[in-house]
């Protein structure tokens, strides 16, 4: 800007004095004329010199004005080059002040918005708290009048059961209460399968008791269950019943967070079906009213300890040990019995299997069915899958079998006999050579059995219809189903012979809030198992009678007395058989006797017996080895009440049983072998209310 005025005020003068010298040498011309004119005039010169001057003064009064000018610009643009430098530096510390303004007001506005924050929060939390101290108080007032759980030193503890009263009717009886034994379902030559029978009974009334607590990650967890169903010594139902609680399900479990759990105690066997994976209490009996079930069911409630390893809910993977036990079928076993007077007084196997439960103590009264003697506890692993639909399982079950045998128990002659038969014969000890009866080279057997089954459940119809199959096959597994087949029999030596047995159930059930419906078809198998050439020895004593003769002499007596009494010497008689039939189910048992009603019968010959069992069957000509065994079920549950009040609930059901024996002849060549029949038809009743 100064260049530019500068320039100007250079022009400027540029213009004037140009002028000036030229007027002045115009003036300067005229003036050496006008000397040279004749004459000049001073004071015209005088004059023009007075305006040339006053015309230079005024020029430089311009010039001076315009070099103020000049100078008040410079000034002026040096005050705005200032006023705009201060204006920069101000509108820079404007802008800094402003950006940190700016920063303060975005931290105002955050500190502004968190606090809203906080306080729409903390009017929030307050309004939770409030409806949870509500929330609290109700459940705190729930819990003190009307609790679900009790709690007690960190533990919840839930009670739970039912009160049942209950029907059954049978059109041939069974001399059952409410669970019906199966095996026992009377072929017509039993005297029960002419009569019915009808029992009411509440003895399947349930107690149960949950504790659950938790170590940091690990579930504990403790349950116990008990019915009514067990007897004691004097159990009857005569006027006011005795009938004990028994243990059902009682077990202790460790539950880990990643899956694995260990469980100890009473339980259902791991064979059992689940309903999802493998963890106690989830199991899946059929819904019927009789505790025994359904034919072709595979279970057991027995000493268990097991481990489960869960992946994820879809995969579970179980192993367990579990209390053995063996059962025994058939008949014919080699055998050494004493009898005196028609009663015998000793019999002796060549094989034990189980013991008589001890008495006395904190032990058993009696417990005739015995204890196994199995050297080791039964084996057993499954597998659950539970993809998202149904629900499938896969086991397996190892069970060792163990007897002790007495090669010698069944030896001896009749060759010293007081009748003396026609042809003397021996049973000689194979180790001794001897017809002599001992212990003489006992020694124990063992024998491994198992098999495998599968499980598996569908969803039908919208989660509420669902189909289900379980079965299980093998050797020595009899026990495992509902009706309790054998699990072996014994060959003519003593050892064992395990008997191949299987079964299975098939059933639709159908789920609602009002009604629980269902329908199952069962069946039980066990092969035959049987064998020729067992020995029996059967030693026959009558004691020694004096009588005095009535009008006879004596001559006719065979030892007169002095005193005239009549002395019967004391005999002894030894029936010996060494090719006896045995075994189960023979194709020569004798079942001459299954389908014609015979006379009761009881030790004491007289009728109502006075201290020993009545024995329906008469005749005793039944071997009966069960072949299969059938059952068709159809029943409902309506559930009137369902809520927290408990629930109240009444069940019908309808059972059809069929029971085939195997075919015997009773060893008679070219005759066939007949199979023995039984039906039955049976109703259950059940009124219940369960515990909330």
């Amino acid at each position: 800007m100064k260049r530019v005025t500068a320039l100007a005020l250079a022009l400027t003068l540029m213009g004037v004095f140009p002028a000036a010298q030229a007027q002045q040498g115009t003036t300067a011309t005229k003036s050496t004329r006008k000397k040279t004119a004749p004459s000049t005039s001073n004071a015209a010169i005088a004059a023009q010199l007075s305006e040339l001057k006053q015309a230079l003064d005024a020029q430089q009064q311009q010039i001076k004005q315009l070099s103020d000018q000049l100078q008040s610009r410079d000034q002026q643009i040096q005050q705005l080059q200032q006023n705009l430098q201060q204006s920069q530096s101000a509108a820079s510390q404007a802008e800094s002040k402003a950006d940190a303004a700016a920063s303060q007001s975005a931290k105002q506005d955050e500190a502004v918005n968190a606090l809203q924050s906080d306080v729409k929060d903390l009017k929030q939390n307050s309004t939770n708290t409030a409806v949870a101290l509500q929330e609290t108080q109700t459940n705190v007032k729930k819990e003190v009048e009307s609790p679900t759980a009790i709690h007690y030193k960190g533990i919840t503890i839930t009670p739970g059961g039912f009160v049942a009263a209950e029907t059954v009717t049978r059109q041939r009886a069974a001399a059952a209460d409410i669970n019906t034994p199966f095996t026992g379902i009377p072929y017509t030559a039993n005297a029960l399968s002419r009569v019915g029978e009808t029992n009411l009974t509440a003895r399947q009334s349930r107690l149960s008791l949950l504790g659950e607590s938790k170590i940091g990650d690990t579930k504990l967890t403790g349950y116990w269950e008990a019915d009514w169903l067990g007897t004691g010594v004097t159990s009857n139902n005569r006027q006011s019943n005795s009938y004990v609680m028994r243990q059902r399900v009682i077990f202790g479990q460790m539950a880990f967070k990643s899956g694995l759990s260990v469980t100890a105690g009473q339980m259902w066997s791991l064979l059992t079906e689940n309903k999802k994976g493998i963890a106690p209490r989830t199991e899946l009996p059929p819904l019927t009213i009789d505790s025994q079930y359904n034919v072709g069911f595979t279970w057991a409630r027995q000493y268990g300890f097991r481990v489960v390893q869960d992946f994820g809910g879809k995969f579970a993977l179980g192993v367990s040990v579990e209390g053995p036990q063996a059962t025994v079928g058939g008949r014919g076993f080699s055998s050494l019995a004493t009898s005196t007077a028609g009663i015998t007084t000793n019999t002796a196997g060549n094989t034990i299997l189980n013991a008589i439960g001890a008495g006395g103590g904190l032990y058993n009264y009696t417990d005739t069915s015995g204890y196994t003697t199995n050297k080791a506890p039964d084996f057993i692993v499954k597998a659950a899958i539970d993809p998202g639909w149904g629900h499938y399982e896969i086991f397996g079950v190892a069970s060792l079998f163990r007897n002790r045998i007495y090669p010698c128990a069944v030896a001896g002659t009749n060759a010293t006999d007081t009748v003396v038969p026609t042809t003397p014969t021996a049973i000689n000890c194979p180790l001794t050579a001897t017809p002599v009866s001992s212990a003489f080279g006992a020694f124990n057997d063992s024998r491994t059995g198992g098999g495998a089954g599968i499980n598996f459940r569908l969803p039908i119809y919208a989660k509420k219809l669902e189909f289900a199959f379980q079965g299980l096959a093998g050797d020595g597994v009899g026990r495992y189903g509902s009706a309790q087949l054998p699990d072996l029999t014994f060959r003519p030596d003593g050892t064992e012979a395990l008997i191949r047995t299987a079964h299975g159930l098939a059933g639709l059930e159908y789920h609602s809030n009002k009604w629980d419906m269902y329908a199952y078809g069962g069946a039980e198998y066990a092969a035959r198992a049987a064998y020729t050439g067992y020995n029996s020895i059967t030693v026959t004593k009558t004691p020694a009678i004096t009588f005095v003769p009535n009008g006879s002499t004596n001559a006719t007596c065979p030892v007169p007395a002095a005193n005239g009494t009549c002395l019967i010497p004391a005999t002894t008689s030894t029936s010996i058989k060494t090719n006896g039939i045995g075994g189960y189910g023979s194709i020569f048992a004798n079942n001459s006797g299954c389908q014609t009603e015979g006379i009761p019968s009881n030790s004491l010959g007289q009728f109502p017996p006075a201290s020993s069992p009545f024995a329906p069957n008469g005749g005793g000509n039944c071997a009966g080895d069960i072949r299969t065994i059938e059952e068709g079920t159809l029943g409902f549950w309506y559930k009137f009440y369902n809520g927290p009040k408990g629930g109240f609930r009444l069940g019908i059901q309808y059972s059809y049983f069929e029971k085939f024996g195997w075919s015997g002849n009773n060893n008679k060549p070219g005759v066939a072998g007949f199979s023995p029949r039984a039906v039955d038809n049976m109703i259950w009743t059940s009124i219940r209310y369960y515990i909330p």
